[in-house]
């Protein structure tokens, strides 16, 4: 298993610069090529409510997700590989 807290195992995605109709298909790619233990640390400007609604029909308790930072204009959450 891998130890969340290392650099290694964390993966930035700042959706911000993927246009807006590509979105959704960037991250779930991204987070398909996470192995069990990773972590992808996503940046928005928004809070993702209906992306988190498809991860879960989609992953369910195969990924984690805990936000970091929710304020408005700065969202930082990470998507944690189960």
């Amino acid at each position: 298993m891998h130890d969340h807290s290392t650099p290694e195992a964390i993966y930035p995605f700042d959706a911000r610069g993927v246009a807006k109709r590509f979105r959704h298909a960037a991250i779930f790619g991204a987070l398909d090529a996470l192995h069990p233990g990773e972590t992808m640390r996503f940046v928005n400007d928004h809070d993702p409510l209906p992306l988190l609604h498809q991860m879960q029909m989609r992953y369910g308790n195969g990924v984690r997700i805990e936000y970091r930072q929710r304020e408005p204009g700065a969202i930082l959450i990470d998507f944690i590989r189960e």
